[in-house]
């Protein structure tokens, strides 16, 4: 037989399997298209590479074993919602969270980032213990949207606060609170600038807008002389740091009831926004029926994916709403996702590139992704007070107590109150009550 026809046959063959596994003609899509949507969703996510290694490093973690976990998160996640979900999503550490565990949970609150790793490892069990039962469903149907929608955009404001301190552009000010740091100082002028990179190409559609925009600003830092050239190939650096390094016993402590439940709760709406989103550009909703196809397994594999991203040392794993770039571009079934999976695990070989990105050049990412997540207050209910300040005070807080779990506890609060104080005991569910009482008691009587 030639050498020619040898190729083809193999060729056939191995499509023969990806169709029968990955269904694509009866989604309407091709290996070519599943690769070029792979391709185009890891070059969107990819920058949470160079961004999650800098924020958990506040935490004391070591950076290059966070940076192997980041890309083994990812590559896990990918491969359980590609070969158990057949959807083409991405996922990988989720950003806010990060930023919660470093910021808030370890240097605010003082627990180590082995506890707040266990706290991370449970609200992942919560999460697959709801995804297999119907208790997500009724969290989620019981949690008012305005609330939900506020969640999102309070965790973008936290990520800008984030940002905008680290690049030094706000500086705390003993008078004011806060005031505008100095614009002479290269790092506060080249964050900004960083920003102005990716804001523009984003606008303009351009292929891998955030990931063009921290690299840009890397480079423009190596030519002052303020960062070192490190190579770009290196053998990954080891994982032993951080790989089931999660103190479980110490996060079960009445304290971190709160913190449980906003990784808990951030996760749950963040991915359910996500899978939905994405389900109804990869057209995977049936419009007679209403019902998204594969939902529940889609589901099942991100809250998976949290539990095993906690055993190599990440935040929650979740869906990366940039997976919808790549379903612009043809994908449709979990090939692409098993595509994007291995490039993260083919990324583990950047760590010098990694180690090279400094603070303020992914401070840029940070507003980017701060001003895109604070789109979703647009959904609020803002003709009805009880359902509006509620929503502002869960976003508000958030970066203004410098804690996502805090903001969480007085929106939900604010809302039970105002709602039965104004007669709408109705719009309060069974589930929200229950909430409130523990906000209520994590605030008074642990602070």
């Amino acid at each position: 037989m030639s050498e020619s026809k040898t190729e083809v046959l193999n060729e056939s063959g191995s499509e023969g399997i990806l169709e029968r596994f990955f269904r694509l003609k009866a989604h309407g899509t091709s290996v070519k298209n599943e690769m070029i949507g792979g391709i185009t969703t890891f070059a969107t996510m990819a920058y949470i590479i160079f961004v999650n290694p800098n924020i958990m490093a506040v935490s004391g973690m070591d950076k290059g074993a966070v940076f192997v976990a980041t890309c083994i998160g990812a590559a896990l996640g990918c491969l359980l919602m590609g070969l158990f979900a057949n959807w083409p999503v991405g996922l990988a550490p989720g950003m806010g969270l990060n930023a919660f565990f470093s910021f808030t949970v370890v240097n605010e609150m003082g627990y180590s980032w082995e506890v707040a790793l266990g706290a991370v490892f449970l609200s992942g069990l919560l999460f697959v213990g709801m995804s297999f039962y119907k208790v997500r469903e009724w969290i989620i149907d019981s949690i008012p949207p305005s609330l939900r929608f506020s969640m999102t955009a309070g965790v973008g404001l936290f990520l800008g606060l984030i940002g905008l301190k680290t690049a030094g552009i706000v500086v705390d000010n003993p008078a004011t609170l806060v005031s505008l740091g100095d614009f002479t100082r290269p790092e506060a002028l080249l964050a900004a600038i960083g920003f102005l990179i990716i804001a523009v190409l984003s606008e303009r559609k351009v292929f891998g807008a955030v990931l063009i925009g921290i690299l840009s600003v890397t480079l423009i830092g190596m030519m002052l002389g303020l960062v070192t050239y490190n190579g770009f190939f290196a053998a990954p650096p080891s994982l032993a740091p951080t790989f089931l390094a999660m103190d479980i016993s110490g996060a079960f402590q009445i304290s971190m009831i709160s913190v449980i439940l906003a990784f808990l709760f951030v996760n749950m709406f963040d991915t359910a926004g996500t899978l939905m989103g994405v389900a109804e550009r990869a057209h995977l909703i049936n419009h007679e029926t209403g019902k998204i196809e594969g939902l529940s397994k889609a589901l099942k594999a991100d809250s998976v994916a949290s539990v095993a991203g906690a055993c190599v040392g990440c935040p929650p794993v979740t869906s990366y709403v940039e997976s919808a770039a790549g379903v612009a571009a043809g994908a449709r079934t979990g090939l692409s996702a098993l595509v994007v999976g291995a490039l993260f695990v083919a990324a583990i070989f950047l760590s010098p590139v990694a180690g090279m990105i400094p603070a303020y050049a992914t401070s840029g990412a940070l507003i980017y992704v701060a001003f895109v997540m604070m789109g979703s207050m647009q959904h609020v209910n803002w003709k009805s007070f009880t359902d509006s300040a509620p929503a502002a005070i869960t976003a508000l807080m958030m970066p203004l107590t410098f804690s996502i779990a805090n903001g969480i506890a007085l929106g939900f609060i604010t809302y039970t109150v105002l709602k039965v104080s104004t007669g709408h005991n109705k719009d309060v569910s069974v589930s929200m009550y229950v909430l409130t009482a523990l906000f209520i008691a994590k605030l008074v009587y642990i602070g």
